[in-house]
């Protein structure tokens, strides 16, 4: 029979170094887990404390708060509430969205060198590798969750993957230790609590080593993708342009599909994205095709991917616009309708205030010291400026004429109008 403190103690002793930190929702596997932690003098030595994300999707969710930050206190342990707002307007589920709210705040608290450990057990695991199975996952997600990853300034760590569900549960009845039940956690309608309480159950009926069976399959589809990292690692060193952060389109498609899937997931992971579906993977492997001046872009929830000038760009959803924005500016910091901003370097306050406004179409600029007036559009296209930048790019107005334009290019009266300043335009992606 397995004891949950001689595991954490064992676990703690092989992991050596850090401060402990524990993701505490109040539920029975993570109060298992702090109240197992904080019963060890070694756990306490090592600054044990507790987190408690708040998501405001409950009506009770600040009485749950107030709930973990009074348990942990009579253990002995700090919790800290996290307080979140959960955006799931940009395409995602309600699950998801929470989910990536949740993990952005714990990032975000974590102390240098700091481990997050989190209640996460082998039951667990088993649906986590069947919902990658049945949402088309390789073996990177078929390996099921990592018992380690970076995580902000700290370390992700799940120390009981192989620890059942029943242990945690044991050791919350033998302790007596209240525990919140989230309604959420019983609607079958979200995908984990249909596989738990339909699925699984009926597995394990008719095939009594169902679990074990599935972590079996985990672990060599682990070994399997440790194996290919070998091989697309390096291939992403040299398909990515560090300056620019894009991918070289034609040399990501001609890897072998074994190597172009996790390699696509790694440089979406690296800028805070979420990888895209079968489906998804395969219009961007048919938009790497597109002709010379199409300009494919591929969205799904959380991110949307260009493919331009023979490069993969992959950015978060962007926002909705208004073209007749417009904005008077003095030189002061001016945040800008797409979350970028115009400054004014050297900082300092412009003579007369110019009006900033967005790209409508038609705009004509003669760029100091050049001949010619030109299109603004081709301007744009002979910058190589990327086409999402273009419709937030700020166009400056002196009254009704156009004298700059972003940071690129100012008319003679507008480099005037500037003096030694220029403008500085920070776009924010």
């Amino acid at each position: 029979m397995i004891e949950l403190p001689a595991t954490l103690e064992q676990a703690l002793r092989g992991q050596q170094g850090g401060a402990l930190c524990v993701a505490y929702s109040g539920g029975p596997d993570s109060t298992a887990l702090l109240h197992a932690l904080a019963q060890l003098p070694l756990a306490q030595a090592r600054g044990l404390r507790a987190l408690h994300v708040d998501h405001g999707l409950h009506p009770q969710s600040h009485a749950w708060a107030e709930h973990c930050r009074q348990l942990a206190g009579e253990w002995r342990v700090s919790c800290l509430v996290l307080r979140v707002e959960v955006d799931h307007a940009r395409g995602y589920g309600l699950e998801a969205a929470a989910r990536e709210a949740r993990y952005r705040a714990f990032a975000l608290s974590l102390r240098p060198g700091e481990r997050l450990l989190l209640g996460h057990h082998r039951d667990d695991q088993a649906e986590t590798v069947l919902l990658k199975l049945l949402r088309g996952a390789g073996p990177e997600g078929l390996g099921g969750m990592r018992p380690q990853r970076p995580l902000g300034q700290g370390m992700l760590w799940r120390p009981l993957l192989d620890v059942p569900r029943d242990t945690l549960r044991r050791y919350v009845r033998d302790h007596r230790l209240p525990c919140i039940e989230d309604p959420s956690n019983a609607d079958s309608r979200l995908s984990r609590n249909f596989l738990r309480h339909e699925v699984m159950p009926r597995l394990s009926q008719h095939w009594p080593q169902a679990v074990e069976s599935i972590l079996h399959s985990a672990r060599l589809s682990r070994a399997a993708a440790d194996a290919l990292e070998q091989q697309w690692r390096p291939a992403l060193t040299a398909l990515l342009d560090p300056a620019s952060g894009s991918l070289d389109s034609a040399g990501w498609l001609a890897l072998p599909q074994a190597l172009r899937q996790p390699l696509l997931d790694e440089w979406l992971h690296a800028r805070g994205l979420p990888a895209p579906t079968t489906a998804q993977r395969e219009q961007i492997e048919r938009q790497c095709l597109a002709r010379d001046g199409q300009l494919p872009c591929i969205r799904w929830a959380g991110a949307e991917l260009h493919v331009w000038k023979g490069r993969l760009w992959a950015l978060p959803p962007q926002p909705v616009i208004d073209p007749q924005w417009q904005s008077s500016w003095h030189g002061e910091p001016l945040p800008l309708p797409d979350g970028g901003s115009l400054l004014l370097e050297p900082a300092g306050r412009l003579a007369e205030p110019l009006t900033v406004r967005l790209r409508q179409g038609g705009e004509q600029l003669r760029p100091a010291g050049d001949a010619h007036t030109r299109e603004l559009r081709d301007l744009f296209q002979q910058s190589a400026m990327p086409p999402w930048r273009r419709l937030a790019c700020p166009l400056l107005y002196a009254g009704e004429e156009l004298v700059g334009v972003g940071d690129r290019w100012l008319s003679a009266r507008g480099a005037s109008l500037f003096g030694p300043a220029r403008p500085h335009w920070q776009p924010a992606f």
